[in-house]
Parts: structure tokens; C-alpha cells; sequence
């Protein structure tokens, strides 16, 4: 990661070898970077069109050896959203120049450097570890200076640390998911959740195959069970709230998913590795939570199991005694997360939580319903549901409410058992939904990111692959319920 420090100094007198600086369109970079950047501007070189970049060698009128121009569009404010992207296109364009140190000029205070500070760090990822050879046609960029008013430096010094804690979050999800399925197994995961409880003080359980089944978590058991790597059911612990009733953060993790028996299209099945992002991101949660030491009380619960055809494999038709001790119908294997979440939701209720999120790519019919630009959100509590939203909305990674109407459960009624796991096509999103919620008697939401857990093209802060969501989200949403702030 890129070294990210916070500096009072005037951006004209910061010696560096690059100086990047945000402009509106139709405006000017304040001070004597205008003179600088007057060329370009006057040239009609750069419009500051948001995105658009524009490099100048300053000559020796500024400090800087030479001055980024970034656009920011023609909006009188600046959403932090506009922000992440904005360092994100500063700090890679400075590492595609081959600058290893760069300053970055940023207006604002705590929020403004958090957000800068989460775009350069999520801007720069790049997941090399198995290229042998010909890893980086450019060099790293190794520190970014974070230009402030130094009347504002205190409230930019704790924006920093938190946006350092969320992008760890967002990069620690994105290391586990961008694994392959080879390497990223459950005992893998079992182990870097092992690494978290180890570094922040948290207390860490990991359930095996005969633990598994001992505890009824029947439909992780029944999943797993055709697998060589067994699954694993993973508890992490976080404990700073004092008495108060924690937090729970349920994260799937199906590390492959061929859809079992109900094999899927062989055609982009190597995608599946990321069926196991929900608890990806649940563990990146954990980290920055971890990090800024909240003063909350959260427990993350992570199945964790491949889902595999084979001799031992569950079947359609087959019946399931989950953890609850509700019975569910198999109507398709390949509706396999709903079922070790089920369990999850379950074993939730012995904390007595005071807001339970589970994060799954659960569905491919979400996707047809929001695309690639929004997660699905559902639940049974609203109040939940709306702060669930708007930390989506501040973090950058949106999640828009759908319906949990009872028609949907009633498309789930079992007709030999209590419920199926598939109510078919119509609605499959929230019939999958409607699983969920007959395992949950505490506030609930459930957050569908089939589409938005990783991405087949780069753009903004976000690379090929990987993505992390919801891991700020869930970050967002925790520090809603502290008093630490940017």
C-alpha cells in the first residue's frame, strides 16, 4: 500500500516530484499553480471534465517538479464519491508516470481526506501475486501527501485514519475474493480470520466438519459435504461495547460454487471463486473495526464450504433440518447460500443481537434487477433498512430496498417440508429473500451483492475483479453507531 501522510505546507512550496491539484470546469487551481496550469487551460488542453487528466512540467515557477491537473466536473459541491475518484485518477496517473512520491491538494477537512484517502488507496490496488513475470509495466507509487489547511489539521488526521481503515477493509475483501478457489478455501479463510483476532485483540472460533455437525448447522453440512475441503464455520468477536447487545455481521462464503448436482453453464463458472465475497467482506469489516478500536460490540459469522457435485453431494428432493429446527425441501442445489446462511441467522440469536446484516452474492436475478450499480436491501426492520441505505449512499456503494411481501413466502411453502429453497424464477431475489427471513427474529437486513461484489472492467476507484462491497458499507453503517468520526 501507498504511505499516505497529511501536510500543512502551501501545495507551491511542497518539493515533489508531482503535485496533483482538482479543477472544476471553467475554473482556475488557486494561488500560483494557475500560472502553472494556465497553458493547458487557455490551450483548451484540459476542460476539467470530471476524470480528465493533464500533466505540466512546472519549470521552477512552483516547488513541484511537475502539476497534475484532475478534473472535477461542473458541480459547485463535491460529493465524497467525486472525491475517491478524483485521488484515485491522481494517484494512478502519478504511478503510470512514474513518480514514486506525489502530493495531492485536497479543500476540506476530516471527510474530504478520508474520502481522498480511500480513492488513492483503492485506485492503486492491483492483485499481481500469481503473475511470474511481467508484473508492473509502471513502478508503485510509495507516499502521497495529503495537502491541507493547517488550521484543519487535526480533523484531517482523524479523517485520514478512518479512510485508511476503510480502504483496508475494502482490500482486505478484495485479497480474499480475488483468490483462486485453489488457494482460498475455507480452512484458508478460517486462518486469516485466526490472523485478524490475533492483531486486534478479538476472540476467534472456528468450527470443523464434526463441530459443524454437532452444532446442527445441518445445511452447511449438507453443502459441504461432497467437498475435499471441509467446511469450516468461522466466529470472530470484537468486544468494546461493554453489556450492550452486538452487532452481528453474517457473511457467505461459498469459496466455489458449481451449483452441485444442479451443475451450473460451464461458460464463466471460473467466476464462482467469488461466491464467497459476502464473507469477504465481513472479514475486511473486521479489520477496520479492528483498526479504529470501535467502542461496539460485533460479532462476524462466517460459513464458510465449497458446493460440489459428487457421490456425497445433496440432492433436489432432499430434506434438511436446518439449525432452527425448520425443515427445508431442496428444490435446487445450486440455492445452496440461502441454506448456510440459514444456519448462520440461527445461530445469531444466542447473542441477542441488537441489528443482525447478512451479505451474500446470492442471486443471480438481482443482478437482472439492479445491474452492476446497486445492491439489493431487504429486511424486517425499515429503520434498519434506512440506515443500512444512507450508509451505502456515503460510502459509495449504493443498496436500494425491495419488497419481502408474504405472496414471496408463500412462493417458498414446502410440500413436504416447513419451506423449499426455491420459489423459481419470478421474483428469485426475493423469494431467496423471504428464506432469510424465516430464520431471523431479531432486526434484520439482508444485502444481495451478486451484482456488485466484483466487476469485469476498471473505472474510478474500482479495478477488474474484486470489489470489496460491501465491506465500507458495513464500516460506514458501525461507525453510524459510534461517536468516532472523520
Amino acid at each position: 500500500m501507498v504511505e499516505i501522510r497529511i501536510n500543512t505546507a502551501a501545495p507551491e512550496e511542497v518539493p515533489t516530484p508531482l503535485l496533483a491539484v482538482g479543477v472544476r470546469a471553467g475554473a482556475s487551481p488557486p494561488g500560483r499553480l494557475a500560472e502553472v496550469a494556465d497553458p493547458a487551460l487557455s490551450g483548451g488542453d484540459f476542460s476539467g471534465e470530471e476524470g480528465e487528466t493533464a500533466l505540466l512540467y512546472t519549470g521552477g515557477a512552483i516547488a513541484a517538479q511537475r502539476l497534475l491537473l484532475v478534473g472535477l466536473g461542473n458541480e459547485d459541491s463535491l460529493s465524497p464519491e467525486r472525491l475517491r475518484r478524483m485521488a484515485a485518477a491522481a494517484a494512478r496517473r502519478g504511478r503510470s508516470s512514474g513518480a514514486r512520491e506525489a502530493a495531492l491538494v485536497v479543500d476540506g477537512g476530516g471527510q474530504e481526506v478520508r474520502a481522498a484517502a480511500e480513492g488513492a488507496e483503492l485506485g492503486l490496488y492491483r492483485f499481481f501475486r500469481y503473475k511470474s513475470s511481467g508484473r508492473e509495466e509502471d513502478g508503485e507509487l510509495e507516499r502521497l501527501e495529503l495537502l491541507v489547511d493547517g488550521r484543519r489539521e487535526e480533523e484531517a488526521r482523524r479523517g485520514l485514519r478512518v479512510g485508511l481503515a476503510a480502504a483496508a477493509a475494502a482490500i482486505t475483501a478484495r485479497d480474499l475474493a480475488n483468490e483462486p478457489s485453489n488457494i482460498a478455501t475455507p480452512g484458508f479463510l478460517a486462518e486469516r480470520a485466526r490472523e485478524i483476532a490475533r492483531r486486534h485483540g478479538m476472540a476467534c472460533t472456528v468450527l470443523d466438519r464434526t463441530a459443524i455437525e454437532e452444532e446442527g448447522l445441518a445445511g452447511l453440512a449438507a453443502v459441504g459435504r461432497a467437498a475435499g475441503n471441509e467446511p469450516r464455520f468461522i466466529v470472530l468477536e470484537h468486544r468494546r461495547g461493554g453489556e450492550a447487545p452486538p452487532v452481528v455481521l453474517v457473511g457467505k462464503a461459498v469459496t466455489f460454487d458449481s451449483g452441485g448436482i444442479s451443475i451450473k453453464p460451464s461458460s464463466g463458472m471460473e467466476d464462482m471463486k467469488y461466491d464467497m465475497s459476502g464473507g469477504a467482506a465481513v472479514l475486511g469489516a473486521m479489520e477496520a473495526v479492528g483498526r479504529l478500536e470501535l467502542p461496539l460490540n460485533v460479532v462476524a459469522l462466517v460459513p464458510a464450504t465449497e458446493n460440489l457435485p459428487g457421490g456425497r453431494a445433496f440432492k433436489p428432493g432432499d430434506v434438511l433440518r436446518l439449525h432452527s429446527g425448520k425443515t427445508a425441501e431442496i428444490v435446487s442445489t445450486d440455492a445452496e447460500g440461502r441454506l448456510i446462511l440459514a444456519d448462520a441467522l440461527s445461530y445469531a440469536r444466542r447473542y441477542a443481537p441488537s441489528a443482525v446484516i447478512d451479505c451474500a452474492t446470492l442471486t443471480g436475478a438481482c443482478v437482472v434487477a439492479l445491474g452492476h450499480h446497486a445492491s439489493g436491501l431487504m429486511g424486517n426492520d425499515e429503520d434498519l433498512i434506512a440506515e443500512l441505505r444512507a450508509a451505502g449512499e456515503a460510502a459509495g456503494e449504493r443498496a436500494w430496498p425491495l419488497p419481502l411481501f408474504e405472496e414471496y413466502t408463500e412462493q417458498i411453502k414446502g410440500d413436504v417440508a416447513d419451506i423449499k429453497n426455491s420459489g423459481g424464477r419470478p421474483g428469485g431475489a426475493l423469494t431467496a429473500g423471504a428464506f432469510l427471513k424465516e430464520f431471523a427474529d431479531y432486526p434484520w437486513a439482508h444485502l444481495d451483492v451478486a451484482g456488485t461484489a466484483y466487476t469485469k472492467e476498471s473505472g474510478g476507484y474500482r479495478t477488474k475483479g474484486a470489489t470489496g462491497v460491501p465491506a465500507r458499507l458495513l464500516v460506514e453503517f458501525l461507525l453510524g453507531r459510534t461517536e468516532v468520526a472523520a
